[in-house]
């Protein structure tokens, strides 16, 4: 804010996501591209305009509201894993249910579910000490699947992992959206980005003109 006047970090988004696509938002630090992703993930509601999900626009709803909608409609993967230290693999993955009415048995059973998936069947009751980096974040993917969301936002996904590490963590995310999972990530890594079905820069707050990328490394 300068002299009472605002600043807007968007301008003049139009962004629309298929169900079923993986998008790939890149851009400078500063750019908006965070603030877009906290939008699509309804963490934050637009002054202006409006984000709609599955066809229900978000303006006007309260935060309970919102909260519901995440929570039933949105999964997270954040750069830093974000796991219970002293937590197994399999109780970390069941978290997001304890807020829900399911039976600790049922959650149990779609944890392992959702860890096999991942790659980590022989891992359910490791803590994440015992994990490497790339585990770590097969949990945290593993987790964001658990409520069997309609989109996955990722938020730099693969920034504290090794290149090699990196490959793996994205065969996963290529692999879920072959299964028809929508997967919304940001990334500054543009060999990352390549192996989406497209790529939005985002500049001074605006989707560049000429961004979107149809061509895709899979």
């Amino acid at each position: 804010m300068m002299a009472g006047e605002p600043f807007w970090v968007l301008k003049e988004i139009d962004l629309t996501v298929k169900q079923g696509e993986m998008v790939a938002i890149m851009g400078p630090s500063g750019s908006g591209k965070s603030t877009l992703m906290n939008l699509i993930g309804c963490l934050m509601t637009p002054k202006h305009g409006q984000v709609e999900l599955l066809g229900n626009s978000t303006k006007g709803m309260s935060r309970g509201e919102l909260a519901c909608l995440r929570r039933d409609h949105i999964g997270f993967v954040f750069q830093q894993f974000n796991l219970l230290a002293r937590t197994s693999a399999l109780d970390n993955v069941t978290m997001p249910l304890m807020y829900q009415d399911v039976k600790v048995t049922d959650a149990n059973l779609r944890a392992a579910e959702c860890l096999t998936a991942v790659g980590l069947a022989e891992k359910m009751q490791h803590h994440p000490s015992q994990l490497s980096g790339g585990q770590q974040q097969r949990v945290a993917i593993a987790r964001a699947l658990i409520n069997r969301p309609s989109i996955i936002l990722a938020d730099e996904p693969t920034g504290a992992l090794d290149s090699q590490t990196s490959d793996e963590i994205m065969t996963l995310f290529r692999q879920l959206n072959r299964n028809g999972q929508t997967v919304v990530l940001v990334t500054h890594e543009l060999e990352v980005a390549q192996q989406a079905d497209r790529i939005i820069m985002v500049r001074d707050g605006k989707i560049q003109h000429g961004a979107y990328i149809k061509e895709s490394m899979v």
